[in-house]
């Protein structure tokens, strides 16, 4: 067993560089834009504030505070609010498995297509050419064959991800999100200033800013705001529980909140305007409206956007520095999401850091590869990210946060520890918010989301299939969340080993003096 003391970010920056690093992924580039085009516009941009100060902020908060206090992973944080509480942490731990899985695989496509812009490989067909001539995709659920120009580049991503996490908090995680970042800022800037010089730029900026404000009668249009903040801060799966649990004792936590999911949402915005000045020069050079090329995901990035790099001029450059943006956004991420699994392999077992990081890095890969690097990977992904989205991040944030507002009574406690140290301090709002804002919206998402479900198969795919491969990979993470909590910890005064600074549940003195 290790008795390697826990670490440390080296300081604030260091940490809010790693916070906006995991916020800041995929979906800010292909998912924000479409959302916002498709729910009002301009107008769009009301409720969405709403969402982050009413919800996104306060449970940014709340995970700060839990993962600050007592230092530790998401299990073991969850079992020292409360033993039951324990089997949240292990799902979250389970839902970051099945989601870096996968999330590594669309890094590898990106990083191929990096080589693809140079010469415009996908020629007049980008989309036979990403699903059959790339990706070789056959029929859901059947594999026949794996794909080598997969496989290769996600061994790469993998082995760069691992050496960061292998390097630790400070020398790995907290340095490559100060390389990373400002490069991601300086590569988008770059692509925004040429995307709007283009001509039709305009076009696509009217048809996402211009306001329908009808749109904000419309319930659907708020659960949408809800949803894309709770997606894109990195909220309800462990990892800012985790991220905190390396700050010392007087950070500022709501300040750090504050920066960094206005950070967040100001790329979201940077990125909108990118993305619908391309889709404008697109629509005028084929004479159609910006309404019949909108699209999101990885139909975006890899259909419509190598199409728009093949008609303008400088193609090769802009899809070189797309692509390649791409790569930075989400490798920031993944290597969050995989802390998440490796600091609760650390603080289960007693392993080194790196031993955590051979072990889960070895699993990962190995899963990653023989699950997606084949011809069915392509829907096999598509499902299993539906499917723990929205049965596996977004409920297991509505149990946590239930579990903590209402059956543990938490909040007061975690609003005293966060006063404590913070330059905004958490007022009745806060509790409101955490305690009955974001709870029904999160359920009402749920029901939402379940309604839709139950009316058609996602995709079109066979029930069958998405019977294993969406409700059985949702229902897997939770499965193993369970089982998980039910093996005794190896050392239950200190969860591993690892959280000597932990405070007790109760309400210590000096937290209250804070106030």
């Amino acid at each position: 067993m290790s008795n390697e003391p826990r670490e440390r970010w080296g300081n604030r920056a260091g940490f809010l560089f790693a916070a906006i690093g995991s916020a800041v992924g995929l979906g800010n580039i292909w998912r924000f834009p479409y959302v916002a085009y498709d729910n009002g516009g301009g107008a769009f941009l009301l409720p969405y504030l709403v969402a982050l100060l009413t919800a996104g902020l306060p449970l940014l908060i709340m995970e700060y505070v839990i993962g600050r206090r007592y230092r530790s992973s998401p299990p073991g944080a969850f079992r020292q609010l409360s033993r039951p509480a324990e089997a949240i942490g292990w799902w979250q731990v389970a839902i970051c498995f099945v989601i870096s899985a996968y999330y590594a695989v669309v890094l590898a496509w990106a990083v191929r297509y990096v080589g693809f812009s140079i010469d415009e490989s996908w020629g007049d067909d980008p989309n036979a050419f990403f699903s059959e001539d790339f990706l070789k995709a056959g029929e859901p659920g059947t594999v026949s064959t794996f794909v080598p120009g997969v496989m290769w580049p996600l061994l790469g991503v993998w082995l760069v991800t691992l050496v960061i996490l292998w390097l630790g908090v400070r020398r790995g995680i907290e340095w490559a999100n100060r390389v990373f970042i400002p490069a991601l800022l300086v590569l988008f800037c770059i692509l925004v200033v040429r995307a709007v010089t283009l001509d039709g730029a305009g076009e696509g900026l009217d048809a996402l800013f211009k306001p329908d404000w009808g749109a904000l009668g419309e319930g659907s249009v708020w659960v949408a705001a809800y949803g894309q903040i709770f997606f894109s801060l990195s909220i309800g799966f462990g990892i800012m529980i985790t991220y905190a649990s390396y700050l010392g004792r007087k950070s500022d936590l709501s300040g750090s909140a504050l920066v960094a999911g206005f950070a967040n949402s100001s790329f979201e915005i940077l990125a909108g305007i990118g993305v619908f000045s391309v889709l404008g020069f697109m629509a005028a050079q084929q004479g159609v409206g910006v309404s019949e090329l909108a699209t999101s995901g990885v139909g975006l990035a890899f259909v419509a956007f190598p199409a728009i790099i093949s008609s303008m001029p400088g193609g090769a450059f802009f899809g070189v520095m797309f692509f390649l943006s791409l790569v930075i956004a989400g490798l920031t991420s993944l290597v969050s999401i995989v802390q998440v699994q490796v600091a609760a392999v650390e603080d289960r077992t007693g392993l080194s850091r790196r031993a955590a990081v051979a072990l889960v890095g070895g699993v990962l890969t190995a899963v990653s590869v023989l699950a997606f690097a084949n011809d069915g990977g392509l829907s096999l992904l598509d499902a299993a990210d539906h499917f723990i989205n929205q049965y596996g991040i977004v409920l297991a944030g509505l149990v946590s946060v239930v579990v903590v507002a209402w059956v543990l009574r938490r909040l007061p406690l975690l609003q005293r520890d966060a006063n404590a140290t913070s330059a905004v301090r958490m007022g009745r709002v806060w509790l409101v918010c955490l305690g009955i804002i974001t709870p029904l919206v999160l359920g009402w998402m749920m029901v939402d989301s379940l309604r839709t479900e139950l009316d058609e198969n996602y995709g079109g795919y066979p029930g069958s299939f998405l019977g294993w491969a969406g409700w059985g990979v949702a229902a897997g993470a939770l499965l193993v969340g369970v089982l998980a909590a039910l093996i005794p910890w190896r050392h239950h005064g200190d969860i591993g080993g690892r959280a000597p600074e932990a405070e007790p549940v109760e309400d210590p003195e000096p937290v209250k003096e804070g106030n």
